[in-house]
């Protein structure tokens, strides 16, 4: 799958709960830039950034591509989670050879969690109104 021209953008979409990150790479020094910022900037806690390059780590290119990623919807760890899912895609688009070792970090594999709804006649989702006997 690799592409000849190193102009073209490698393009990933990655989901996590209510969150969609489309994420480009191309080849570059390392500069990741999440809706404009930097992603230092947009992501606040350790733990996100190191989610949002985590599929570069683990492939050893952190420093070889330059990440555009556009985010709506969800929370900041909802928001992590797709843009880590989207950055593996993208690698994947852009060196078939990542396969293996993204799938054993779990990097390809889609966290389908979500919240789940409210059903009518109880509280919320699972809690129950409470029970009188007398």
């Amino acid at each position: 799958m690799n592409k000849t021209n190193s102009t073209v953008p490698f393009h990933g979409v990655g989901r996590r709960k209510s969150a969609v990150a489309r994420v480009w790479l191309k080849k570059g020094k390392g500069t990741i830039n999440v809706n404009g910022l930097g992603y230092e900037e947009y992501f606040h806690t350790n733990d996100e950034r190191q989610m949002v390059v985590q599929a570069l780590k683990v492939c050893g290119v952190e420093k070889a591509y330059d990440a555009e990623i556009n985010i709506n919807g969800g929370g900041m760890v909802g928001q992590a989670g797709a843009v880590r899912t989207g950055v593996a895609r993208a690698l994947l688009e852009a060196d078939g050879a990542f396969h293996d070792v993204l799938r054993q970090n779990g990097l390809l594999t889609v966290d389908a969690r979500v919240k789940e709804r409210k059903k009518y006649g109880q509280k919320a989702a699972r809690r129950k109104f409470q029970f009188v006997k007398r």
